[in-house]
């Protein structure tokens, strides 16, 4: 794995002068890279972006790097490296245990970190993920296509296939509105034998499977049709 080929970094950290920092430093060595400063926006980001490698502080704002990270594992085995300033043995333990890969205690030097995610995607390079395109993350909700599964408030929803590619369909086009025959055409397929009133009920029992949607949900627009809304 090459950083020429462009591998995409994730970086959370609260801290705009350290993701500041190595952006400059991962971007000089050939990577592409994103930011997120809060836990929830890490999770959008991480399916919006797909990253091959995410750099998660532990302390961050909404949802520390335990829950993140813990989030991310339920679907994707993309390689964690945490960042943090605790350096107890437990918080090491801890972090490995949720499912991170390494971790670097700060202050590090940035090249010591350029160094150690060089590493960590060696170790990867035949691993690297085939399906970070059909994963969909966001806060309190799993979309993984690769095993049709919908983790939803750390419970497993038993969905339908058409509600699940419908859900799947819409959480991948965050805000954007579909209409329902655009919806019909693509879930169902040109030759289906209905009308739109399918969709209006396969959007209902999604809405009564999943009624809290804080951060994201899915919205009637009047008159035009739905859209996966992202907060």
């Amino acid at each position: 794995m090459a950083a020429s080929s462009k591998i995409k970094i994730l970086i959370v950290d609260d801290d705009r002068n350290i993701s500041e920092l190595l952006t400059l430093y991962l971007e000089k060595e050939g990577y592409e890279t994103r930011a997120a400063f809060a836990g929830r926006k890490a999770l959008q980001e991480f399916q919006q972006f797909a990253p091959h490698l995410v750099l998660l502080d532990l302390m961050l704002p909404e949802m520390d790097g335990y829950q993140v990270c813990g989030e991310l594992r339920k679907v994707s085995a993309v390689p964690v490296i945490m960042l943090t300033a605790k350096g107890e043995t437990f918080d090491k333990v801890l972090g490995l245990e949720l499912g991170a890969d390494d971790y670097i205690v700060k202050p590090f030097e940035p090249k010591e970190l350029v160094a150690r995610v060089k590493a960590v995607l060696r170790r990867y390079e035949r691993k690297e993920p085939q399906n970070a395109d059909k994963l969909a993350v966001f806060p309190n909700l799993a979309i993984n296509q690769a095993t049709y599964t919908v983790t939803y408030y750390d419970t497993v929803l038993e969905l339908p296939p058409k509600e699940f590619e419908l859900l799947f369909f819409l959480a991948q086009h965050p805000n954007q509105v579909f209409t329902r025959e655009k919806l019909l055409d693509h879930i169902w397929g040109y030759e289906f034998v209905g009308d739109t009133r399918t969709v209006d009920v396969h959007i209902k029992r999604l809405r009564e499977k999943m009624p809290r949607q804080d951060l994201w949900g899915i919205k009637t627009v009047w008159g035009v049709g739905y859209k996966f809304e992202v907060n």
